[in-house]
């Protein structure tokens, strides 16, 4: 017990500063790729041109075998030359930008594909008897296809939430802050203590983040679905 309170009068502080900015990372990026992914998957899910669906989700299919630390590397380079392209210092190669636009090209694959998948797996026939009960096509969309297709979405949602939370300890290396910066400093001085106090943290807001999510996706889904 002690102990435990030594750690925490030594490094309280430090780790609820580094877990704000953690958790701020994550739900900006998290809002930004939902944002983006689930209007698009819903935009695919009813696009008659199977070349516009394959190009889109092969184009953001390419992000996912890249390694997350080279995800967050190649975005400091691609800002680096678009700045000397425009000739002006309009992106911020250090710092939260680039880290955010890192975290949300990773996120961005899990929900878009669940949210196509979920719309494309409800059943024809339940559709066309809301069609046959006069509904439109937007009533459809929301009364019937997006209500069913709710448990894939906010699967997909939950898989990138847990996703960013692990690469959001990486954009530390880019002056982006979160836990990152107590495991890489205690990475570099060999300090059990220092690591401890950013992967503990860390594993424990991926922990709350899904568990909360997944308490949102039960209240969400119908309750005949549930």
């Amino acid at each position: 017990m002690n102990a435990l309170n030594l750690f925490f009068q030594q490094f309280g502080v430090d780790i609820l500063l580094r877990t704000r900015e953690h958790l701020t990372l994550t739900v900006v990026a998290m809002a930004i790729a939902v944002a983006i992914a689930v209007p698009l998957g819903i935009f695919l899910s009813r696009c008659r041109v199977r070349a516009v669906v394959s190009s889109v989700m092969g184009l953001v299919n390419l992000i996912q075998p890249i390694p997350s630390l080279a995800t967050v590397a190649l975005t400091v380079v691609v800002f680096f030359y678009l700045n000397r392209l425009f000739g002006a210092n309009v992106l911020r190669t250090i710092g939260v930008q680039p880290a955010l636009v890192a975290l949300v090209a990773y996120a961005l694959l899990p929900i878009l594909r669940n949210t196509y998948t979920g719309i494309r797996q409800v059943d024809p026939a339940t559709v066309e008897v809301a069609r046959g009960m006069g509904m439109t096509s937007r009533q459809i969309l929301f009364s019937v296809q997006l209500p069913l297709a709710m448990p894939f979405v906010m699967a997909g949602i939950r898989i990138s939430t847990v996703w960013t939370i692990g690469v959001a300890t990486l954009v530390s290396l880019v002056g982006a802050g979160g836990l990152g910066d107590l495991i890489f400093r205690g990475l570099s001085n060999y300090r059990m203590d220092l690591i401890l106090a950013g992967a503990a943290p860390a594993a424990l807001l991926a922990l709350l983040l899904d568990w909360s999510l997944g308490c949102l996706e039960r209240w969400l889904t119908p309750a005949g679905l549930r």
